[in-house]
């Protein structure tokens, strides 16, 4: 299977997916544009943050359920859902971070990838 998708594909499953964490009142969600960046190993991150373990289920629930409803796609891949601490909901070309609120700046994606265009959505 290839890694990536179509740039328009991806550009809507973002959406979709920061939809989907806003239906669960997800707080500091950004989405990063890694298209122009050498070596990305997907098109776009959407990142937010979430205050405790239930709420950061409800995100990566709604984040799921938006998707399939609109797009008829499942997550690739899932990780993180033990802990608690950082999911992860990979769709190929655009991959999901749901932090809880402690534990993103300590990963600091943000930063990371700094050549990413970043878009921050209003809470």
């Amino acid at each position: 299977m290839p890694r990536k998708k179509k740039g328009v594909e991806s550009e809507k499953l973002s959406a979709t997916i920061v939809h989907g964490m806003q239906e669960k009142k997800a707080t500091d969600i950004v989405v990063m544009d890694l298209r122009k960046v050498r070596n990305a190993v997907a098109d776009f991150f959407v990142l937010c943050s979430g205050n405790s373990d239930k709420q950061l289920e409800a995100i990566a629930d709604s984040v799921e359920e938006e998707v399939y409803k609109a797009l008829k796609e499942n997550p690739w891949h899932a990780e993180g859902k033990n802990n608690k601490e950082w999911m992860i909901l990979d769709y190929i070309s655009v991959v999901t971070h749901i932090f809880r609120k402690d534990r993103r700046e300590f990963y600091a994606l943000e930063k990371l990838w700094g050549d990413a265009d970043i878009t921050e959505i209003e809470d």
